[in-house]
């Protein structure tokens, strides 16, 4: 998920007085990206909920979050090996366990691998092939895919959301439900949310992702009038997104209403930030969209009819 490039995610152990030479239990969060790892599981959990029209198998649910959890646990590791000279390169990374030589490639290598073992290996045997499938696509795209194309195409950012929309899909299929328009309605609202959400910070820190070598959308607008035209599209594609599951007759009138508010602020943040194009309007943009996804898939859960 895109998100993960948030620099506010990133922990500092030697802020914290880690020695250098020691791996923690905080090397260990920043190594399987805990807080994002935490996202995934939310979505992943909303959409096993939305699709358990017969009632929650809770064991099931148990068994679907244990799984996507060490997949996406072993993509954030993958992700930091393949990485690794350029976050010694980058202020806010310089000091996560694999740049700073507390934890060894090889040991993350091993890490990484066996997390992603289990998780897919415990989805096939304890949920079924579809959630297991999915969940190592997300895998396969988020590492072979985005990873490397950060350095090559801005349109690393497009797959970046991708991989990042699936989780919801591993709940609903782990649920029960298949790859119907209600999976694909989940899939696009955490797709064209990542987007707005990470326009905003790479815009803010568009000088620290230039100098490590990523190829983004933000490298050369320095006006702001790229990333705010793009914030616009993408926070009106959610926003009309929203009508899909009233017009589709499966959720409430609610989910039209709230979602047409919820999108409606999220197009004026865009449109605030295109007419001041400052870090400040940038900064509120990004915040917003923090806000919007929990009350956007809560707004799901209740006028969701099952």
């Amino acid at each position: 998920m895109i998100v993960a490039e948030n620099p506010t995610y990133v922990t500092s152990s030697s802020k914290t007085g880690v020695s250098p030479s020691t791996f923690t239990r905080a090397d260990l969060m920043a190594l399987t990206k805990a807080r994002l790892s935490l996202l995934v599981l939310v979505t992943t959990f909303i959409g096993f909920w939305l699709a358990s029209s017969d009632g929650i198998n809770w064991m099931r649910l148990v068994h679907t979050l244990i799984g996507t959890a060490f997949a996406a646990a072993a993509s954030s590791v993958f992700n930091q090996l393949m990485e690794i000279d350029i976050d010694s390169r980058m202020k806010r990374t310089a000091d996560r366990p694999l740049p700073a030589k507390r934890l060894p490639a090889p040991a993350a290598l091993v890490i990484g691998t066996l997390l992603a073992a289990f998780g897919i290996l415990h989805l096939t045997m304890n949920v079924n092939d579809d959630a297991a499938m999915l969940a190592a696509l997300t895998l396969f795209i988020y590492v072979f895919i985005y990873t490397p194309m950060k350095q090559r195409s801005t349109f690393n950012t497009i797959v970046g959301a991708v991989a990042g929309a699936i989780p919801p899909m591993i709940g609903w299929v782990a649920g029960g439900g298949g790859y119907t328009i209600e999976a694909w309605f989940l899939f696009g609202v955490l797709f064209f949310w990542q987007l707005p959400h990470f326009i905003a910070i790479n815009w803010m820190y568009r000088d620290q992702y230039r100098d490590a070598g990523f190829v983004m959308w933000a490298n050369t607008d320095e006006s702001g009038s790229k990333s705010a035209a793009l914030s616009l599209l993408f926070s009106m594609c959610i926003t009309i997104l929203f009508a899909v599951p009233y017009f589709c007759g499966f959720a409430g009138i609610g989910s039209l209403i709230g979602g047409a508010l919820l999108g409606g602020v999220m197009v004026a943040m865009a449109v605030n930030f295109g007419k001041l194009r400052t870090r400040q309007s940038a900064r509120k943009l990004f915040f917003y969209t923090l806000i919007y996804l929990p009350i956007a898939l809560a707004l799901l859960v209740i006028s969701w009819a099952n």
